[in-house]
């Protein structure tokens, strides 16, 4: 996925309220710009990061501005969640993730389980078909290893437990991380931030769950899936 228009550069002030970040902008005005992301965001909002920022065009929006990139020096890191659906969508339409190739139809947050929908449902006549939750990964505690998530989540844990039952059902279901960042070679669940969690993916994964990653290649002008890196369970 191309940037466009071209993002905007700027300093991190402070990300607050979850959904706010006070910017310093090259010309040293300041502004508050939206911040699509409801987890912690540890280790990515210190004072001081560069950061990359999306215009909006819309005049009659109350945030111009919306957050995009963060530079930890080493590398750009995709801090928008919302994201994580257009590039998995992207890469599956592609045929760049093998595991989801050979199906003709692609549907969106289609209803399903227990008042939950599912972020993309893949089927094709003659296959069982094919759940797919995604989740969006930032989080890097150890250099090359990304975890999830970065906060409790348990509507994360609610989404297993609808995967689980999907694949009692006779379906297909995969629980896929998007790693929007490009330093990371595996993915674990974060244990000691959401145990709960963490004993719930493990148990999807024994239930047939197919839990895979991919991490994403990130410029600041482009950021796209890029290949597959393993999940390993507890």
């Amino acid at each position: 996925m191309k940037y466009d228009p071209p993002l905007f550069p700027g300093i991190l002030i402070k990300r607050y309220k979850r959904f706010l970040a006070d910017i310093e902008m090259p010309d040293g005005t300041e502004i508050t710009a939206h911040c699509a992301n409801p987890g912690s965001m540890l280790g990515l909002a210190a004072p001081g990061n560069a950061v990359l920022l999306s215009d909006s065009q819309n005049p009659k929006r109350k945030l111009q501005m919306s957050l995009e990139l963060i530079n930890l020096g080493t590398s750009w890191v995709g801090v928008n969640t919302h994201l994580a659906n257009k590039l998995a969508e992207e890469a599956i339409r592609a045929g760049k993730i093998s595991e989801l190739t050979g199906y003709a139809h692609i549907r969106r947050e289609v209803k399903y389980g227990q008042n939950s929908r599912i972020d993309f449902l893949l089927e094709e006549e003659g296959r069982p078909p094919c759940f797919v939750e995604v989740k969006s990964v930032t989080l890097s505690r150890t250099d090359g290893l990304a975890e999830f998530p970065d906060s409790v989540t348990k509507r994360g844990a609610k989404h297993l437990d609808e995967l689980s039952n999907q694949v009692r059902a006779g379906a297909r279901a995969v629980q896929l991380y998007v790693v929007q960042r490009p330093d990371c070679s595996e993915v674990r669940p974060a244990q000691n931030i959401d145990p709960e969690y963490a004993a719930r993916l493990a148990q999807a994964s024994q239930d047939g769950v197919e839990v895979m990653a991919q991490a994403c290649h990130i410029t600041p002008e482009e950021i796209r899936i890029d290949h597959a890196i393993p999940v390993v369970l507890p």
